[in-house]
């Protein structure tokens, strides 16, 4: 997908869902103020069934809330945030992250801070960015059937074992451009590269950047590097190390042994979220990576 910085606005709001941190009845009061700040508006807040639970409300489904919303909110840190994004791709909904904790990547709204930015909303006073997400394609050959699923840090291919190592050649164009040999290999995006990527010496890649990064993984040969390639390639995938694992988003676990190969190029739509008009990228930077400090 090609990044396009556009003023897109929510036409209408009737409906909000609601997604919430697993196992945390703490942040009810959250829910109750969200839901308090939206009704001053008229709008009616659908909470997905496992977070009305947790909350003793009622609830709807996932499907449900995700066709009938006209946004999502995500209540939480960054990997609730992170959760959402990839589960509700189809309905390519705007996303707002409320945290209840430390300041994420992604999420910038304070549990504190609801009742401001909802009225914010409603003044059109936000923006919407578009961060890219990763297309997974999962081969299968004695079947001759594909797996399709989205990334929106990074797939990981990884060793399954503390001992050894394993080989990940990697394909562009049908042709072999390179064989990684050592701990893994992390695919990321620009967004995925302030998560396992920048543990492994990756590159810091401004998140609305064009870009697909390649990142190994404490590798064999000191001659393998990271490399940042344009958006519009498809980097294939494979490996004789059959018990090699792919960790999608640190989320979902496959193993490689059961695929002939896996396509991983970016998704022809990315994940839209809602922040403050003053978010600074920057700031968050310095003070997540305390950069600046003296």
């Amino acid at each position: 997908m090609k990044i396009i910085k556009t003023d897109e606005k929510l036409d209408k709001i009737e409906f909000v869902g609601l997604i919430s941190k697993p196992n945390d009845s703490s942040l009810k009061p959250y829910y109750e103020t969200l839901k308090k700040c939206l009704k001053k508006h008229n709008v009616e807040l659908l909470v997905d069934s496992l977070s009305a639970a947790l909350f003793g409300v009622e609830g709807v489904s996932f499907e449900q809330m995700c066709q009938k919303s006209d946004f999502l909110v995500s209540l939480g840190g960054d990997g609730t945030l992170l959760s959402l994004c990839r589960r509700s791709f189809a309905y390519k909904k705007p996303i707002l992250g409320i945290y209840a904790g430390n300041l994420g990547f992604l999420t910038d709204i304070k549990s504190s801070e609801i009742e401001a930015f909802v009225e914010k909303i409603f003044t059109k006073e936000y923006r919407i960015d578009t961060r890219m997400l990763l297309e997974v394609t999962l081969h299968k050959k004695s079947f001759d059937i594909e797996e399709k699923l989205v990334a929106f840090n990074d797939v990981v291919f990884s060793r399954a074992k503390i001992a050894g190592m394993t080989t990940i050649r990697a394909y562009i164009e049908n042709e072999l451009f390179n064989s990684y040999h050592g701990d893994g290999l992390i695919v990321s995006t620009p967004t995925g590269s302030t998560a396992y990527n920048i543990s492994a010496g990756g590159p810091i890649v401004y998140p609305l950047t064009e870009a697909l990064i390649l990142t190994p993984v404490c590798p064999h040969s000191l001659t393998q590097r990271p490399l940042v390639l344009p958006v519009n390639f498809e980097v294939e995938f494979k490996s004789e190390d059959k018990d090699t694992l792919i960790v999608v988003d640190g989320q979902d676990t496959y193993e490689m042994g059961d695929f002939e190969s896996i396509r991983i190029k970016i998704a022809d739509s990315g994940a839209k979220l809602i922040h403050r008009l003053d978010r600074d990228y920057f700031e968050v930077l310095k003070d997540k990576l305390h950069w600046g400090n003296v």
